[in-house]
């Protein structure tokens, strides 16, 4: 679970508007359920210069979410690796234990997204995931540096209130630069490439002669970067909601603009939902376009403390709640009603998603910075510029990024960083169809290069396919197996879809269509206007094998 003394709640609000903040795998107030997104790095590693201090490998622990005892522990690195005798900070990890230890000499690693997600602080989402690999293998959690216990890059902006601030007035150079001036730590050694060395470091020292990685959004990219400066420590590997290398974190922009477009074809494809809400997206654009010209006021009750509190809409919270929304399926069904009673003028709807977002990304900003001012923002082209300032939300974003990159001392990565990783490990991709951040054509480019891989796409998945399907027996299955010859999608076109919310209190039964000839579901009138159907196959890319 979140940690709520690692969250800024106004940093998060402004950087999930700016599109910097997504996450990685945690439980919601609802139910456990995974979000996450972006980034990455690669540099060749040296363990040679880390030193291990701790005196035992590991001590009896508990983890938030979980009542079993666990086991933690931490080694000693130095900050920069250049400077083995400079300043040293602690990796922590925790490791699940196997509930049969069959496979001692191995592990599956677990790594959390963001940038800037603490694994361990999401253990109980992992340990509900990866329940069937536990029973023969260890879980291994490593707090990346600049996140949860190792080293935290966070900031303090003081007692501004997350409901009543209006973003737009916030001059956010000058805060990157405050948060700066607080943090005590080289910022520019928080980058992935660093950070790889770590996971590597913690692999020597608990002596596992191989591992199986599986990476969620941001963790594909470090996933990646395993692969290709350590392919010998592993065994297998599962992407889960790609960033591939060669993404940049500014397409994101585009990403959400298709899972706005999906959204509204799932609710046009839905009898019930299309006849409650036959003018969604005028609605949409209404509401958008009033919050464009003023934000809105109003008095209402703190969703957290039910104390009296001020509620400024701005356009910013608005379209940040709903992105966030659609990472979460519970939450999702939710949005044609927070968006129809908006137009309607009671903004209490959208109030309750935003408080129900507003903390789920538990993300340490500074961290965050780090990689992405490193690593994606001299990707941005001029094209890319100008496509993403026809959109609010895209142009939003680089507007953000720009600012806080100006301020964050960062040297860009060199262009091989961007190219797509080269490897034979065995490997499972796995893509949501309704995901609005890493999207499956993401997947099909990571893909590109990988020689023994599958890549399948769920055609009823938001983000964190695993989470939400029968993802994770896949995952169970590659992890026994060591090769992906024999998976087999098929159980991913099981509907589960959630139904939309018709009002604040009803969920009707999703009708849904079944082709005799195919039985395949088809929930998509025959008139409409999208080229995106709701249904894929099970394996939607070429097999390699």
């Amino acid at each position: 679970m979140i940690n709520r003394k690692f969250i800024n709640t106004t940093s998060i609000s402004r950087l999930r508007a700016l599109g910097l903040c997504q996450s990685a795998t945690r439980a919601s107030r609802w139910v456990a359920v995974a979000v996450a997104i972006l980034l990455a790095n690669h540099s060749a590693a040296n363990t040679a210069d880390t030193e291990m201090t701790t005196p035992t490998k590991t001590t009896t622990c508990y983890l938030d979410g979980l009542d079993e005892q666990f086991q933690c522990g931490k080694i000693n690195v130095p900050e920069n690796p250049k400077q083995p005798d400079g300043k040293q900070i602690d990796i922590h990890f925790a490791i699940l234990p196997a509930i049969k230890n069959t496979h001692p000499d191995e592990a599956l690693l677990a790594i959390a997204g963001g940038p800037g997600q603490s694994a361990i602080e999401n253990a109980a989402g992992f340990n509900s995931m990866l329940t069937k690999v536990r029973q023969q293998r260890d879980i291994l959690l490593i707090d990346q540096r600049g996140t949860g216990q190792s080293n935290i890059l966070s900031c303090d902006e003081g007692d501004l209130n997350a409901l009543s601030v209006n973003e737009d007035n916030l001059d956010m150079l000058a805060i990157t630069e405050k948060c700066l001036a607080e943090i005590d730590a080289d910022v520019t050694q928080y980058g992935s490439n660093t950070a790889l060395k770590d996971f590597e470091a913690v692999r020597e020292y608990l002596g596992y002669k191989k591992l199986h990685v599986y990476g969620i959004s941001y963790g594909t990219r470090m996933a990646q970067l395993y692969m290709r400066h350590y392919p010998e420590a592993l065994a297998t590997v599962t992407l889960d909601g790609v960033v591939p290398m060669q993404q940049s974190v500014i397409a994101i922009g585009s990403s959400i603009e298709r899972g706005l477009n999906v959204l509204w074809r799932d609710c046009k494809s839905t009898p019930e939902c299309q006849q409650q809400f036959p003018d969604l997206v005028d609605e949409y654009n209404q509401v958008d376009q009033q919050l464009a010209n003023a934000p809105i006021s109003q008095k209402v009750r703190d969703p957290q403390t039910d104390e009296p509190s001020d509620f400024l809409l701005t356009r910013s919270k608005y379209s940040g709640a709903i992105r966030m929304a659609m990472y979460m399926p519970n939450i999702r069904a939710l949005i044609p009603h927070a968006i129809h009673q908006a137009a309607q003028g009671n903004y209490q709807p959208i109030l309750g998603i935003y408080a129900l977002t507003a903390d789920s990304t538990g993300i340490a900003i500074g961290m965050h910075a780090s990689v992405v001012c490193g690593e994606d923002i001299h990707r941005i082209t001029e094209q890319m510029r100008k496509d993403a300032k026809e959109s609010y939300i895209s142009g939003s974003m680089l507007d953000g990024l720009e600012k806080t990159c100006q301020a964050w001392p960062m040297t860009a990565e060199d262009d091989s960083f961007s190219e797509p990783v080269d490897s034979d490990i065995p490997t499972l991709l796995l893509s949501g169809e309704l995901d609005p951040a890493t999207p499956p054509n993401w997947g099909a480019l990571a893909q590109e290069k990988l020689s023994k891989s599958k890549h399948f796409i769920a055609p009823y998945a938001t983000h964190g396919v695993a989470y939400q399907s029968c993802g994770n027996d896949l995952v169970a299955q590659l992890v026994e197996q060591g090769s992906v010859k024999d998976i087999d999608g098929e159980c991913l076109q099981k509907d589960v879809r959630r139904s939309f919310y018709l009002n604040a209190n009803t969920v009707e039964t999703l009708p849904v269509a079944v082709n005799s000839e195919t039985k395949s579901t088809d929930i998509a009138p025959e008139n409409s206007d999208t080229q995106t159907d709701t249904t894929a196959p099970a394996n939607t890319a070429a097999d390699k094998e």
